[in-house]
């Protein structure tokens, strides 16, 4: 394949790329993190409770906005994989061109929609009144930069199709550098810049993820000629912007449903008392460092999955997949050993009060065992994912945790000699049949007949 596509995942050893790919995946991850915790200390420390809460309410209706775009972005990924396997440059553009044009309209769409019903869905969330005039402010500020989010998460997962994981890790890094930089300049003032408070905070995302976007797409437009935007020759595929969109739609769906069933879990926890929501809040936050190596490395099992499907390389994709699965389950087994073993020590990052760390401690032993079913479930979910069969990772993910975690915290909590441990169990169980509704599924081999791209004869 020639270097201006991108990097051929389809030779060379499948060990080697799945630790090369999803290492710059798993960095970036980490500045993600980083990049959310600073702008909440920042409004959190200096501008008081009410603009955190501000910023805080906001979350959901953000949230909602970009699972949708970042659906479309999957799906991008996916069919730039393939057909870079397929090495068909012109599909590779024009799937390109399509993409950003759908993202460009709903970035439009959005935006307008979003500044218009902006006090209306936060009153509808029961934002208090205290809160709700700096909600208001810091969402739409926030909106008006939804075109840059969409853009840079559609350049990248172009460039992670391509096998280029490091190039957008690289410009998040210093787009996370930019607005650590941004935040108190904008929020506080100085020199000729007025002091703007949350505004402040909200103009400071926007403007770096506006910087690295553009640096971003230069690199695309500069360093890959063969597959750069040509908005010249544009021409709108309605069968490639439905094939990105039926691809896309389920994966969007399944953002948000995760994200709905989180709260519900919440929820149920509330019943338990403050000290089991502050365990809990501090736990999930340790779930989600535990569960990036295998976020990542299922990112990398798509990309290859993609590239080698294109090529018609079945034989590497059962590779990819045992190698994945190897992967993943070993390093989460040494984390999982970590926080089996010292479950007061790692919690007390967050909390030094007895109760929450007693709470917390029995949650990461009960949970801590599923978190390698878990990330298998991530590589299997890669796999499905780059085959372009995303319908049944959603399915997967509503009866899960709709049909099965919820139902079963609230059952198992009820008894009095469980308690709050019902809800952990529950969510360890969960996550077992999820591993092994994926795990089957895959065994099935349905997901090959979703055959998205023909190799090129050329």
């Amino acid at each position: 394949m020639s270097k201006t596509i991108g990097r051929d995942l389809t030779e060379g050893s499948i060990v080697k790329h799945l630790i090369t790919f999803s290492s710059p995946l798993l960095l970036g991850n980490v500045f993600q993190a980083l990049y959310n915790t600073v702008d909440s200390i920042w409004v959190g420390q200096f501008l008081g409770p009410e603009a955190l809460g501000a910023v805080s309410v906001s979350f959901p209706i953000t949230f909602v906005l970009i699972s949708m775009v970042m659906g479309i972005t999957m799906a991008t990924s996916v069919l730039v994989s393939q057909y870079a396997g397929a090495k068909d440059a012109d599909m590779i553009s024009r799937t390109i061109n399509n993409s950003l044009f759908l993202l460009g309209i709903a970035a439009v769409v959005f935006t307008g929609l979003g500044l218009i019903f902006s006090r209306k869905v936060l009153m509808l969330l029961n934002t208090p009144e205290d809160i709700l005039g700096y909600a208001v402010e810091y969402l739409n500020i926030y909106l008006l930069g939804l075109v840059f989010t969409f853009g840079y998460n559609v350049v990248s997962s172009v460039l992670n199709g391509l096998g280029d994981s490091k190039t957008p890790v690289k410009f998040l890094i210093i787009a996370t550098i930019a607005n650590i930089i941004l935040d108190p300049l904008l929020i506080f003032g100085f020199g000729f810049i007025p002091r703007m408070g949350i505004a402040g905070a909200a103009l400071a995302t926007i403007l770096s993820q506006a910087l690295s976007f553009l640096l971003v797409f230069r690199f695309l437009v500069k360093n890959n000629h063969l597959i750069k935007p040509d908005f010249k020759n544009f021409k709108f595929d309605r069968d490639l912007a439905w094939k990105l969109i039926k691809i896309g739609l389920p994966a969007g769906i399944q953002q948000i449903v995760v994200s709905m069933g989180l709260t519900m879990m919440t929820g149920i926890t509330n019943l338990f008392g403050s000290n089991a929501v502050a365990a809990f809040g501090a736990t999930s936050r340790l779930d989600q460092f535990a569960h990036m190596p295998a976020m990542s490395l299922g990112l990398a099992t798509s990309a290859l999955t993609g590239q080698n499907l294109g090529a018609q390389k079945h034989e590497r994709v059962k590779e990819v997949f045992k190698w994945g699965n190897i992967l993943a389950a070993g390093i989460t087994a040494v984390i999982v050993i970590l926080v089996m073993a010292f479950p007061g020590a790692i919690l007390q990052i967050f909390t030094s009060a007895p109760h929450v760390l007693d709470i917390g401690s029995r949650y990461l032993r009960i949970v801590g065992i599923s978190y390698i079913p878990f990330s298998l479930m991530f590589v299997t979910n890669g796999i499905l994912r780059g085959a372009g069969d995303t319908l049944p990772t959603m399915v997967f993910s509503i009866v899960s945790l709709w049909l099965i975690r919820i139902p079963l915290a609230r059952y198992l909590s009820s008894f009095k000699t469980l308690g709050v441990d019902g809800i952990w169990m529950a969510i360890a169980i969960s996550s077992i049949i999820s591993m092994t509704m994926s795990i089957t599924y895959y065994l099935s081999g349905r997901w090959k007949n979703k055959k998205l791209v023909t190799k090129n004869a050329h």
